[in-house]
């Protein structure tokens, strides 16, 4: 793959908020273990989530192509002092994929009703690349509904450059692809061997995500779902969390988001791709506990 293919798939994924795996390669024979899964009916759809704690309530959301596993890392640290709940999102993982044009206001609507078939009034929201597209949306239409806002190399703004038709390289149809998109999810390339690029490829075909993505895509070029013009109005206490190195997202929109909602924190994490909570699960777990521990 050569540079301009690169810069291709890291412009179209920054618009998408693609990631597309569900555990940490370097635990992804041993990974952390998930309590055990229960099942929310939701608008009339079975949604598999994962809870674990009690105390305020954090509620985790997953990135594209993946599913709640992504934090199987940081369940068991934030859940000695939080609720934690963390759910496969509507077309993703164990949940029900309903044929939907999948939207932005799909994925809000669902964990609205999805909080309230929990009984969950109100929570911290913590998100990544998709997910926190989905936060970041979710805390300026129902701000009431959201205590802090977290957001990890989230997408939503509208991306630096040209607009592109959406890139089939996105789509994670080989083992080839999922290698391809994996080293630009991860700085550390020496977590991506073959068994992990394998595992990854396998996950994704058990999860049958391959329509919700699709859709996602092209939704999320069409440009009428940006957060631009909604992220001013955010008022819940946020952090903004970065890997300095992410090829997909770059620093600069989590500099655009921590600048556009009043009072944000951005912390950076150095030699780190577009998943913190997986490539440096210590840190980020203890640069969350601060945050969500802070009066």
């Amino acid at each position: 793959m050569n540079e301009r293919e690169r810069a291709h798939i890291r412009r179209a994924a920054w618009a998408a908020g693609i990631i597309t795996l569900a555990a940490l390669p370097a635990t992804a024979q041993h990974p952390p273990r998930m309590p055990e899964p229960k099942t929310a009916t939701v608008f009339g759809e079975p949604i598999r989530y994962y809870e674990a704690g009690s105390g305020p309530n954090v509620i985790l959301l997953h990135g594209l192509g993946s599913d709640s596993s992504s934090w199987a890392e940081n369940i068991g640290p934030l859940s000695e002092k939080f609720h934690v709940v963390a759910l496969d999102q509507i077309g993703f993982g164990e949940s029900a994929k309903p044929f939907l044009d999948y939207k932005i206001e799909t994925f809000v609507e669902f964990l609205a009703g999805f909080m309230d078939e929990l009984k969950i009034p109100k929570a911290t929201l913590a998100g990544n690349s998709l997910g926190g597209w989905i936060a970041a949306d979710f805390a300026a239409r129902f701000p009431e509904r959201v205590d802090r806002l977290v957001l990890v190399d989230a997408a939503g703004l509208t991306p630096e450059g040209p607009p592109r038709a959406t890139p089939v390289e996105l789509s994670m149809d080989s083992p080839s692809a999922a290698r391809r998109i994996l080293e630009l999810v991860f700085y550390n390339k020496q977590l991506i061997s073959d068994e992990v690029v394998r595992t990854v490829f396998e996950k994704h075909l058990k999860n049958n995500d391959g329509f919700t993505v699709q859709r996602v895509l092209a939704n999320a070029f069409s440009g009428r779902q940006y957060e631009d013009r909604k992220v001013d109005s955010i008022k819940a206490l946020t952090l903004v969390v970065w890997g300095r190195e992410d090829a997909l997202i770059p620093l600069s929109a989590g500099e655009r988001y921590a600048k556009a909602i009043a009072g944000a924190k951005l912390v950076v994490l150095e030699e780190c791709g577009h998943v913190p909570q997986l490539e440096k699960a210590a840190e980020f777990n203890k640069d969350l506990l601060d945050f969500l521990s802070a009066p």
